[in-house]
C-alpha cells in the first residue's frame, strides 16, 4: 500500500439521523458477527478468581449433608417432656455423633457439629441452666425449645442435582465458596480472549517522555487495557502507529494475525486523517459495520470485524474512548469472553442540579455521588471529553436518553457504577 491515505476510499460526513443509537450500536454487530464460543481450560480454585466459568456447576449431593448446630449449647428433642434434660455426651466438631438421644436427654453439640438421631433442636448454651449431681450432669432450659431451632436443616442450602451456578457466570468470592463447597477441584473456565491495543497519533508519546507543545501523554492505551482486563479479557499493548494508512495497515494486518480482536483509539472520525476505517474496510469482510453513533461522548465510534475478529475504534478523547468502552463495547467484549451479562450495578440518587441532554441523543453524564441525611446526591460533571481526569472523579454515570432528554433537580435517578471501579462515594 502507497504511505498515502489518498488511495483509500473518502469517507462520508456524519449525518446525525442516519446514526445509530447507542444500543442499537452493539445489537447490530452482534446481528451481524456471531463470536465464537472460547476455548475451555481447566484453571485450579486459587487461579479462578475473575475467569467465566464454562460449565453449570451441579450439586452431586445435598448442602449440608445432615442437620447442623449453629450455636454451642446442647442438642435436645422439642418434644421432650419437662424443662430439664439429662446430659448423656458430647459431640465432637468433625465426627459422626456416637449415640442419638431419647426424649429427656440431650447431647453438647458446638457451633457446626452434626444434629444426632433424635434431636430437631439446638438450645444455646445462654439459654440453659447447667447443674452436676449425683446422678451426672443435667440442664435446665430457661425458654421454650421450638423444633427447627438453632439448626441448619440437611439440604438448605442445596440440594442434589441443582444447578448453583451457570455458565457464563464471572467467578468472584461467592462463587469460589461454592465451587469449594461442591468439589470443584478444577474449575473449567473460558480461555481470556486477547485483545490488541493500538495507539494512533503522531501527536502521542510514552508516559516517560516530557511532551512538547502539540504533544500529549499516550494515556488512553493504560486505560483500555486496564478496562479490558476488568471485563474479562486480556490485553496485549502493541506498538504506538503513525498517522499514515501503510503502517496502520500493517499494524493492523499484524494484529489480526496474533489476537483475537483489536482495540484502537484515536483516527476513528471523518477527518482528512482519521485514516482507522478506511483502512479496517480493506482488511477483509465483513469490514465496518457501524461509524458514528447517535450519542455523547463518543459518536466517532467504529464498530467493525474482520471475518470473526472485532476491530474496535474509539475516539481519541480519553473520557469518549472510556465511556465507549464501557457503555457501548461492553456486551460485545462479555460475547467473545464469554460471560452473560446481568444487571449492571447501579444506584439510585436524587439530581441536585438539572442535568440536560440533547433531544433524540443519549448522553452519558459523568456524576459525583454525595451521601447526605440518608439520600444519596448526585450532581453531573462538566463533560469535557478531552480530560483525563473527569472518570476518575466521577462516582459512575447517568444517561440521559432521547426523550426525556432532561433530568430535573429533585427527581430520582439512576447512577451507573463502572464495572472497573469508581472514585468512593463520600
Amino acid at each position: 500500500m502507497r504511505d498515502s491515505a489518498a488511495v483509500l476510499p473518502p469517507t462520508a460526513p456524519f449525518v446525525a439521523q442516519a446514526l445509530l443509537a447507542p444500543k442499537q450500536a452493539a445489537i447490530a454487530f452482534l446481528t451481524r458477527v456471531a463470536p465464537p464460543e472460547p476455548p475451555i481450560e481447566q484453571v485450579t480454585l486459587d487461579e479462578a478468581a475473575g475467569r467465566i466459568l464454562a460449565c453449570d456447576a451441579v450439586a452431586q449431593e445435598d448442602h449440608p449433608a445432615h442437620a447442623r448446630s449453629t450455636m454451642d449449647g446442647f442438642a435436645v428433642a422439642s418434644y421432650g417432656a419437662g424443662a430439664t434434660r439429662r446430659v448423656v455426651g458430647e459431640i465432637l466438631m468433625g465426627h459422626a455423633p456416637e449415640r442419638g438421644i431419647e426424649p429427656g436427654e440431650a447431647l453438647r453439640i458446638p457451633t457446626g457439629g452434626a444434629l444426632p438421631d433424635g434431636a430437631d433442636a439446638v438450645v444455646p448454651i445462654e439459654e440453659v441452666d447447667e447443674e452436676v449431681g449425683d446422678a451426672g450432669e443435667s440442664i435446665t432450659l430457661r425458654t421454650t425449645v421450638r423444633a427447627g431451632d438453632a439448626i441448619t436443616k440437611a439440604a438448605s442450602d442445596v440440594i442434589r442435582g441443582e444447578r448453583v451456578l451457570l455458565r457464563g457466570r464471572r467467578i468472584g468470592a461467592p462463587e469460589l465458596g461454592v465451587l469449594a463447597t461442591l468439589g470443584f477441584a478444577q474449575v473449567p473456565v473460558y480461555r481470556s480472549p486477547v485483545f490488541g491495543i493500538i495507539s494512533t497519533g503522531d501527536e502521542l508519546v510514552d508516559p516517560t517522555q516530557a511532551p512538547q507543545r502539540g504533544q500529549v501523554r499516550d494515556s488512553n492505551r493504560y486505560a483500555i487495557a486496564g478496562a479490558l482486563r476488568a471485563m474479562g479479557a486480556t490485553p496485549r499493548q502493541l506498538p504506538r502507529v503513525a498517522d499514515t494508512a501503510q503502517a496502520l495497515h500493517e499494524m493492523l494486518a499484524a494484529a489480526l494475525a496474533s489476537c483475537d480482536g483489536v482495540v484502537l483509539t484515536g483516527g476513528s472520525s471523518v477527518g482528512a486523517r482519521d485514516l482507522v476505517p478506511r483502512v479496517v474496510g480493506l482488511l477483509g469482510q465483513p469490514g465496518v459495520i457501524v461509524h458514528g453513533i447517535r450519542v455523547k461522548p463518543g459518536k466517532p465510534t467504529m464498530l467493525a470485524a474482520v471475518g470473526e475478529r472485532p476491530v474496535i475504534g474509539l475516539p481519541g478523547n480519553p473520557t469518549s474512548a472510556l465511556m465507549i468502552l464501557e457503555t457501548v463495547v461492553r456486551p460485545i467484549i462479555a460475547a467473545y469472553v464469554g460471560e452473560r451479562l446481568g444487571e449492571a450495578q447501579t444506584l439510585t440518587g436524587v439530581a441536585q442540579e438539572p442535568i440536560v441532554g440533547r433531544e433524540g441523543w443519549t448522553w452519558y453524564v459523568p456524576v459525583v455521588v454525595r451521601a447526605h441525611e440518608g439520600r444519596l446526591l448526585v450532581r453531573g460533571l462538566a463533560l469535557h471529553s478531552a480530560h483525563t481526569s473527569l472518570l476518575a472523579r466521577a462516582n459512575g454515570y447517568a444517561i440521559v436518553g432521547e426523550t426525556p432528554w432532561r433530568i430535573e433537580p429533585g427527581e430520582l435517578l439512576t447512577v451507573h457504577r463502572f464495572s472497573s471501579g469508581g472514585a468512593v462515594i463520600e
